[in-house]
């Protein structure tokens, strides 16, 4: 689940020239397996409501209430499975953290995790009904994505008594960004020397993959969870330290993203609607 200020994949938003991100607002949830549903509405500067503790994107919401993080979803599910997508996702932190990570130098692009260990129990329909491992993370950014990187690559590994996030890019100046960061149940947060780079497959739509893997492991994917021209989203398996791990793994192809074609079959998933008016 991501809740988007200025939908950073919605075609609408780059045809509008980007000059709005409150008029591009979006709540994507996509669920997996039988049933597997996803939701990418565009919607309009009306379906935007924010407080401290609350954003309100049309008829869902995203609700902070000083314990657990509530996703209240109501929304419709693209094409070609369109329906409903009804229920809450609730969130509880073992601890939050207090660090930001600039992933371009002049902090542009910022990475904020607010809770890389958590649970979370979730109740949709379709029959997505469970509890397990959460993780809880922003990003924010001055520009575009495309305009500043070219590739990149993001996991999260749970360990035993641990987490540990990679980011991992290419720049369009050339220059790489090549972090690694653990985070313990008390929520401290400590900068690491991530094992080597390693490549595994490619995703269906042949977008290259990599992660941090201890030197002779070779990451697998256990699970496709998303897979776009520009973009992979799975669950994989790594060895972090000696200890394997499955975690999510994402992998964002940014020079194929770039190309004007891919926009047109983007808008079909991402519907734009403009218009919204609360009840109240």
């Amino acid at each position: 689940m991501i809740g988007f200020i200025g939908s950073v994949f919605s075609p609408w938003y780059r045809w509008s020239g980007r000059k709005s991100p409150q008029n591009h607002v979006c709540l994507n949830v996509a669920t997996y397996g039988p049933g597997g549903r996803f939701t990418m509405t565009d919607r309009g500067r009306t379906a935007l409501r924010q407080s401290r503790d609350r954003l309100q994107i049309g008829p869902s919401a995203i609700h902070w209430n000083g314990r657990d993080l509530v996703v209240e979803v109501n929304e419709m599910s693209a094409l070609p499975l369109v329906s409903r997508v009804q229920g809450t996702i609730t969130l509880t932190p073992e601890a939050l953290t207090g660090v930001e990570a600039r992933l371009t130098p002049d902090g542009s692009h910022t990475w904020r995790p607010f809770a890389p260990i958590a649970r979370i129990k979730v109740d949709l329909s379709q029959g997505h009904k469970w509890e397990g491992h959460g993780y809880w993370d922003a990003n924010f950014g001055k520009a575009a994505l495309e305009a500043d990187f070219k590739f990149w690559t993001w996991g999260r590994f749970p360990l035993r008594d641990r987490t540990v996030c990679f980011y991992d890019a290419t720049r369009r100046d050339g220059s790489t960004l090549a972090l690694g960061v653990e985070v313990d149940r008390r929520g401290e947060v400590r900068e690491i020397t991530p094992p080597p780079l390693t490549r595994f497959a490619r995703s269906l739509w042949a977008v290259r993959r990599e992660t941090r893997a201890d030197p002779g492991a070779r990451p697998r994917q256990v699970m496709n969870l998303l897979d776009a021209p520009f973009y992979s989203r799975s669950l994989v398996e790594t060895v972090i330290n000696g200890e394997p791990s499955t975690g999510v793994h994402e992998a964002l192809d940014l020079v194929r993203y770039r190309q004007p074609w891919l926009k047109s079959m983007i808008a079909v998933r991402v519907p734009r609607r403009r218009n919204w008016t609360f009840g109240d």
